[in-house]
């Protein structure tokens, strides 16, 4: 049987062959829609450098930092949080750094949790620092619990600054901020 003889009765406008045909590609179709699956649903390793170790600023508007412990909740927390957490104060404030590195709900604001704990949240607005940095503030009140002033931001890798989560969760997603991002919550008694 030669090759022209052989593709013209493959080829051929017969029934059966139109049917093989269609089988044929929908099972091609098929296991490119498994293959796409497979690599979708795959979670993205964080690479073991980054997510074994973290180097925190030493320094917070040239005020000396020191670390503190994350209580048991944030450590609970922190092993699924895609990133790193820390503590830490400069005598005055106590800082939360989150260094996120993909796009996560995880990363909410500050004042959900302090709802979550009891706390009464009053005065939400938008506010400038000394360095002209702008952040979302409020204060806080919890049962038996001193009065806090609480400011939030979140700034990409470009130093764009996002003091709505929201907002920057859509910018991350939509790959209009690029990461690793770093959030900074400032908590400061109110005397």
């Amino acid at each position: 049987m030669s090759t022209p003889l052989f593709l013209e009765r493959c080829f051929a406008n017969r029934f059966v062959n139109r049917i093989a045909h269609k089988a044929v590609f929908a099972f091609v179709m098929g296991l490119c829609l498994l293959w796409s699956a497979a690599f979708a649903l795959r979670p993205q390793a964080a690479p073991a450098m980054a997510a074994a170790f973290h180097e925190w600023p030493s320094q917070w508007d040239g005020a000396a930092l020191r670390p503190l412990a994350l209580s048991e909740v944030e450590q609970r927390f922190a092993e699924r949080f895609p990133g790193a957490i820390a503590r830490l104060t400069d005598g005055r404030q106590t800082l939360v750094l989150r260094e996120v590195n993909t796009p996560t709900r995880m990363l909410h604001p500050a004042a959900d949790c302090y709802r979550a704990l009891g706390y009464r949240i009053e005065q939400t607005l938008l506010s400038r620092d000394a360095q002209a940095r702008l952040w979302r503030c409020f204060v806080t009140e919890g049962p038996g619990a001193q009065k806090l002033r609480v400011c939030e931001r979140i700034v990409d890798a470009e130093g764009t600054a996002f003091t709505d989560t929201s907002a920057w969760y859509w910018a991350a997603v939509s790959g209009r901020s690029h990461g690793p991002w770093q959030a900074v919550t400032l908590a400061r008694p109110i005397e």
